[in-house]
Protein backbone atom coordinates (compact mmCIF):
# COMPACT_ATOMS: atom_id res chain seq x y z
CA UNK A 1 0.00 0.00 0.00
CA UNK A 2 1.40 3.08 -1.31
CA UNK A 3 0.91 6.63 0.37
CA UNK A 4 0.03 8.56 -2.54
CA UNK A 5 -2.44 7.58 -5.50
CA UNK A 6 -1.79 10.51 -7.45
CA UNK A 7 -5.00 12.34 -6.45
CA UNK A 8 -3.63 15.30 -4.51
CA UNK A 9 -0.43 16.90 -3.22
CA UNK A 10 0.88 15.62 0.00
CA UNK A 11 0.85 18.88 2.02
CA UNK A 12 -3.26 19.57 0.67
CA UNK A 13 -4.30 16.63 2.53
CA UNK A 14 -3.41 17.78 6.46
CA UNK A 15 -4.26 21.71 5.49
CA UNK A 16 -7.98 19.85 4.56
CA UNK A 17 -7.68 18.06 7.98
CA UNK A 18 -6.94 21.23 9.84
CA UNK A 19 -9.92 22.69 8.20
CA UNK A 20 -12.19 19.71 9.29
CA UNK A 21 -11.20 19.98 12.87
CA UNK A 22 -12.36 23.78 13.01
CA UNK A 23 -15.59 22.82 10.96
CA UNK A 24 -16.01 20.78 14.81
CA UNK A 25 -17.76 17.04 15.01
CA UNK A 26 -21.09 18.38 13.93
CA UNK A 27 -20.80 19.97 10.53
CA UNK A 28 -18.12 16.91 9.69
CA UNK A 29 -20.44 14.43 10.65
CA UNK A 30 -23.34 16.82 8.10
CA UNK A 31 -20.78 16.55 5.60
CA UNK A 32 -20.53 12.56 6.00
CA UNK A 33 -24.74 12.41 6.20
CA UNK A 34 -24.76 14.63 2.84
CA UNK A 35 -21.76 13.11 0.83
CA UNK A 36 -21.46 9.74 2.13
CA UNK A 37 -24.16 8.41 4.05
CA UNK A 38 -22.32 4.77 3.46
CA UNK A 39 -19.37 6.28 5.88
CA UNK A 40 -21.37 7.49 8.41
CA UNK A 41 -23.73 4.26 8.86
CA UNK A 42 -20.81 2.70 9.06
CA UNK A 43 -18.91 4.63 11.67
CA UNK A 44 -22.09 4.60 13.67
CA UNK A 45 -21.54 0.63 13.70
CA UNK A 46 -18.06 1.07 14.80
CA UNK A 47 -19.06 3.15 17.35
CA UNK A 48 -21.48 0.44 18.61
CA UNK A 49 -19.71 -2.40 18.50
CA UNK A 50 -16.76 -0.60 20.41
CA UNK A 51 -19.95 0.61 23.43
CA UNK A 52 -20.99 -2.62 23.04
CA UNK A 53 -17.40 -4.97 23.38
CA UNK A 54 -16.60 -2.46 26.07
CA UNK A 55 -19.77 -2.57 28.18
CA UNK A 56 -19.66 -6.79 27.74
CA UNK A 57 -19.81 -7.09 32.07
CA UNK A 58 -23.05 -5.31 31.57
CA UNK A 59 -24.57 -6.72 28.22
CA UNK A 60 -23.96 -10.39 28.45
CA UNK A 61 -26.40 -12.78 29.54
CA UNK A 62 -23.56 -14.98 31.45
CA UNK A 63 -19.93 -15.09 32.08
CA UNK A 64 -18.46 -16.25 28.78
CA UNK A 65 -16.72 -19.05 30.12
CA UNK A 66 -19.56 -20.47 32.06
CA UNK A 67 -20.77 -24.22 31.15
CA UNK A 68 -24.20 -25.93 31.11
CA UNK A 69 -24.14 -29.14 30.44
CA UNK A 70 -27.56 -29.56 29.97
CA UNK A 71 -28.16 -26.47 27.47
CA UNK A 72 -25.61 -28.11 25.01
CA UNK A 73 -26.08 -26.96 21.36
CA UNK A 74 -29.14 -25.42 21.98
CA UNK A 75 -30.52 -23.09 19.02
CA UNK A 76 -31.06 -19.18 19.42
CA UNK A 77 -34.24 -18.32 21.65
CA UNK A 78 -34.29 -21.98 23.54
CA UNK A 79 -30.82 -20.53 26.46
CA UNK A 80 -30.05 -17.74 24.96
CA UNK A 81 -30.66 -14.80 22.41
CA UNK A 82 -27.55 -16.42 19.63
CA UNK A 83 -27.76 -20.20 21.35
CA UNK A 84 -25.21 -21.97 22.88
CA UNK A 85 -21.95 -23.62 21.74
CA UNK A 86 -20.99 -27.66 22.43
CA UNK A 87 -19.56 -26.84 26.37
CA UNK A 88 -22.99 -24.85 27.11
CA UNK A 89 -21.35 -21.47 26.99
CA UNK A 90 -23.90 -18.74 26.17
CA UNK A 91 -22.83 -17.44 21.98
CA UNK A 92 -24.12 -13.68 22.74
CA UNK A 93 -21.81 -13.29 26.21
CA UNK A 94 -18.76 -14.83 24.35
CA UNK A 95 -18.88 -12.72 20.96
CA UNK A 96 -19.04 -9.50 23.13
CA UNK A 97 -15.94 -10.68 25.31
CA UNK A 98 -14.56 -11.78 22.10
CA UNK A 99 -14.89 -8.92 20.24
CA UNK A 100 -12.85 -6.88 23.07
CA UNK A 101 -10.22 -9.07 22.18
CA UNK A 102 -10.33 -8.33 18.74
CA UNK A 103 -10.25 -4.51 19.18
CA UNK A 104 -8.01 -4.60 21.63
CA UNK A 105 -5.29 -6.91 19.82
CA UNK A 106 -6.13 -4.79 16.30
CA UNK A 107 -6.04 -1.53 18.29
CA UNK A 108 -2.83 -1.87 20.45
CA UNK A 109 -0.78 -3.61 17.40
CA UNK A 110 -1.55 -0.84 14.87
CA UNK A 111 -0.97 2.04 17.24
CA UNK A 112 2.28 0.43 18.06
CA UNK A 113 3.41 -0.48 14.26
CA UNK A 114 2.43 3.01 13.70
CA UNK A 115 4.61 4.75 16.16
CA UNK A 116 7.78 2.55 14.83
CA UNK A 117 7.07 2.97 11.25
CA UNK A 118 6.53 6.98 11.16
CA UNK A 119 9.43 6.80 12.78
CA UNK A 120 11.37 4.56 10.88
CA UNK A 121 9.68 6.28 7.69
CA UNK A 122 10.69 10.08 8.65
CA UNK A 123 14.40 8.74 9.32
CA UNK A 124 14.66 7.09 5.88
CA UNK A 125 12.61 9.73 3.62
CA UNK A 126 14.22 13.09 5.56
CA UNK A 127 17.99 11.34 6.30
CA UNK A 128 18.24 9.40 3.21
CA UNK A 129 21.65 7.88 2.47
CA UNK A 130 22.42 4.62 4.45
CA UNK A 131 19.41 5.11 6.48
CA UNK A 132 17.09 4.61 4.13
CA UNK A 133 19.23 2.16 2.92
CA UNK A 134 18.79 0.27 6.24
CA UNK A 135 15.03 0.73 6.39
CA UNK A 136 13.85 0.28 3.15
CA UNK A 137 15.85 -3.07 3.08
CA UNK A 138 13.96 -4.31 6.30
CA UNK A 139 10.94 -3.30 5.16
CA UNK A 140 11.64 -5.20 2.06
CA UNK A 141 12.00 -8.27 3.47
CA UNK A 142 9.34 -8.23 6.04
CA UNK A 143 7.38 -7.81 2.44
CA UNK A 144 8.64 -10.72 1.09
CA UNK A 145 6.83 -12.87 3.60
CA UNK A 146 3.00 -13.18 3.19
CA UNK A 147 1.46 -11.17 6.74
CA UNK A 148 0.07 -14.58 8.19
CA UNK A 149 3.24 -16.46 7.35
CA UNK A 150 5.08 -13.64 9.09
CA UNK A 151 2.79 -13.01 12.33
CA UNK A 152 3.33 -17.33 12.38
CA UNK A 153 6.72 -16.75 12.58
CA UNK A 154 6.72 -13.70 15.04
CA UNK A 155 4.30 -16.40 17.83
CA UNK A 156 6.56 -19.29 17.21
CA UNK A 157 9.67 -17.02 18.40
CA UNK A 158 8.01 -15.23 21.07
CA UNK A 159 5.15 -17.87 21.96
CA UNK A 160 1.49 -18.37 21.87
CA UNK A 161 -0.89 -15.74 24.28
CA UNK A 162 -2.00 -11.80 23.84
CA UNK A 163 1.41 -10.07 23.90
CA UNK A 164 2.85 -12.16 21.39
CA UNK A 165 -0.32 -11.79 19.35
CA UNK A 166 -0.11 -8.29 19.28
CA UNK A 167 3.71 -7.90 18.96
CA UNK A 168 3.18 -10.13 15.52
CA UNK A 169 0.45 -7.57 13.71
CA UNK A 170 2.92 -4.83 15.06
CA UNK A 171 5.86 -6.21 13.15
CA UNK A 172 3.77 -7.16 9.99
CA UNK A 173 1.83 -3.52 9.59
CA UNK A 174 5.08 -1.80 10.69
CA UNK A 175 6.76 -1.83 7.35
CA UNK A 176 3.17 -0.80 5.74
CA UNK A 177 3.67 2.52 7.90
CA UNK A 178 7.22 2.86 7.14
CA UNK A 179 6.52 3.10 2.92
CA UNK A 180 3.17 5.53 4.01
CA UNK A 181 5.30 8.07 5.78
CA UNK A 182 8.67 8.28 3.37
CA UNK A 183 6.63 9.25 0.46
CA UNK A 184 5.69 12.04 1.44
CA UNK A 185 8.49 13.15 3.45
CA UNK A 186 10.40 12.61 0.18
CA UNK A 187 8.71 15.52 -1.34
CA UNK A 188 8.27 17.59 1.95
CA UNK A 189 11.45 17.92 2.64
CA UNK A 190 12.14 19.53 -0.39
CA UNK A 191 9.89 22.41 0.58
CA UNK A 192 10.50 26.19 1.49
CA UNK A 193 9.46 26.25 4.71
CA UNK A 194 11.65 23.17 5.78
CA UNK A 195 14.95 24.57 4.10
CA UNK A 196 14.42 28.30 6.35
CA UNK A 197 14.01 25.92 9.47
CA UNK A 198 17.42 24.30 7.99
CA UNK A 199 19.24 27.57 7.46
CA UNK A 200 18.14 28.66 10.65
CA UNK A 201 20.00 26.15 12.68
CA UNK A 202 16.90 23.77 13.62
CA UNK A 203 18.23 19.88 13.55
CA UNK A 204 17.08 17.25 12.09
CA UNK A 205 14.85 15.90 14.92
CA UNK A 206 13.25 18.95 15.19
CA UNK A 207 12.27 19.60 11.56
CA UNK A 208 11.13 16.00 11.59
CA UNK A 209 8.86 16.87 14.23
CA UNK A 210 7.74 20.39 14.06
CA UNK A 211 7.34 20.35 10.11
CA UNK A 212 7.27 16.72 8.51
CA UNK A 213 5.54 14.66 11.35
CA UNK A 214 2.10 16.87 10.70
CA UNK A 215 2.14 17.46 7.02
CA UNK A 216 2.03 13.36 6.46
CA UNK A 217 -0.60 13.02 9.81
CA UNK A 218 -3.71 12.31 7.22
CA UNK A 219 -2.02 9.82 5.63
CA UNK A 220 -1.05 7.95 9.05
CA UNK A 221 -4.55 8.83 9.89
CA UNK A 222 -6.23 7.46 6.92
CA UNK A 223 -3.82 4.15 7.07
CA UNK A 224 -4.70 3.54 11.00
CA UNK A 225 -8.00 2.80 9.79
CA UNK A 226 -7.54 0.78 7.02
CA UNK A 227 -4.69 -1.22 8.62
CA UNK A 228 -7.84 -1.98 11.99
CA UNK A 229 -9.82 -4.04 10.07
CA UNK A 230 -6.80 -6.00 8.57
CA UNK A 231 -5.19 -6.35 12.24
CA UNK A 232 -8.60 -7.69 13.42
CA UNK A 233 -8.69 -10.46 10.92
CA UNK A 234 -4.81 -11.18 11.35
CA UNK A 235 -5.87 -12.10 15.23
CA UNK A 236 -8.96 -13.76 14.27
CA UNK A 237 -6.44 -16.00 11.44
CA UNK A 238 -4.06 -16.85 14.49
CA UNK A 239 -6.74 -17.05 17.38
CA UNK A 240 -8.24 -19.89 14.18
CA UNK A 241 -5.19 -21.30 14.39
CA UNK A 242 -4.63 -21.78 17.77
CA UNK A 243 -1.79 -19.54 18.09
CA UNK A 244 -3.65 -16.34 19.91
CA UNK A 245 -5.81 -15.92 22.61
CA UNK A 246 -5.05 -18.62 25.40
CA UNK A 247 -8.43 -21.04 25.45
CA UNK A 248 -11.02 -20.74 27.32
CA UNK A 249 -10.95 -16.90 26.75
CA UNK A 250 -13.06 -15.98 23.99
CA UNK A 251 -11.47 -14.53 20.30
CA UNK A 252 -14.24 -14.72 17.48
CA UNK A 253 -11.17 -16.61 15.81
CA UNK A 254 -11.37 -19.12 18.40
CA UNK A 255 -14.80 -19.30 18.37
CA UNK A 256 -14.70 -20.21 14.31
CA UNK A 257 -12.29 -22.94 15.36
CA UNK A 258 -14.00 -24.45 18.32
CA UNK A 259 -17.38 -24.53 16.71
CA UNK A 260 -16.53 -25.72 12.64
CA UNK A 261 -16.78 -29.73 13.82
CA UNK A 262 -20.69 -28.87 14.87
CA UNK A 263 -20.96 -26.71 12.06
CA UNK A 264 -23.44 -29.27 10.61
CA UNK A 265 -25.54 -30.01 13.47
CA UNK A 266 -25.46 -26.69 15.35
CA UNK A 267 -24.65 -23.77 12.15
CA UNK A 268 -25.63 -21.16 14.53
CA UNK A 269 -22.20 -21.34 16.64
CA UNK A 270 -19.92 -20.77 13.46
CA UNK A 271 -22.62 -18.50 11.43
CA UNK A 272 -23.13 -15.59 14.52
CA UNK A 273 -19.51 -15.44 15.09
CA UNK A 274 -18.34 -15.20 11.50
CA UNK A 275 -21.34 -12.09 11.02
CA UNK A 276 -19.86 -10.51 14.22
CA UNK A 277 -16.04 -10.64 12.25
CA UNK A 278 -17.59 -9.63 8.73
CA UNK A 279 -19.65 -6.98 10.31
CA UNK A 280 -16.60 -5.36 12.16
CA UNK A 281 -14.18 -5.93 9.68
CA UNK A 282 -16.84 -4.98 6.61
CA UNK A 283 -17.64 -1.33 8.82
CA UNK A 284 -14.34 -0.40 9.58
CA UNK A 285 -12.91 -1.06 5.81
CA UNK A 286 -16.34 1.61 4.91
CA UNK A 287 -15.82 4.05 7.87
CA UNK A 288 -11.66 4.26 6.62
CA UNK A 289 -12.76 4.70 3.14
CA UNK A 290 -15.15 7.78 4.02
CA UNK A 291 -12.03 9.17 6.09
CA UNK A 292 -10.17 8.98 3.33
CA UNK A 293 -12.52 10.37 1.05
CA UNK A 294 -12.84 13.48 3.81
CA UNK A 295 -9.61 14.44 4.09
CA UNK A 296 -8.65 13.92 0.35
CA UNK A 297 -9.33 17.39 -1.04
CA UNK A 298 -9.69 16.26 -4.80
CA UNK A 299 -12.55 14.05 -3.62
CA UNK A 300 -14.23 16.47 -1.80
CA UNK A 301 -14.59 18.60 -4.43
CA UNK A 302 -15.70 16.07 -6.72
CA UNK A 303 -18.73 15.10 -4.32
Amino acid sequence: MTAHDGRAPADAAPANLLRSRRRGLLPTVEHLARHNLAGLIAGAVVLAIILAAAAAPLLAPAAPNLMTPTSRLLPPGEAGPLGTDFFGRDLLSRILYGARISLLVGGVSVLASAVVGTLLGLIAGYLGHWPEYLVMRLTDTLFAFPAVLLAILVVSVVGAGFTSVVIAVAVVYTPIFARVVRGPTLAIKQGDYVQAAVAAGATAGRVMLRHVLPNVAASILVQLALSLSGAIVLEAALSFLGLGAVPPTPSLGSMLSENRTYMELAPWTILYPGLALGLLVLAINVFGDAIRDLLDPRLRAEA
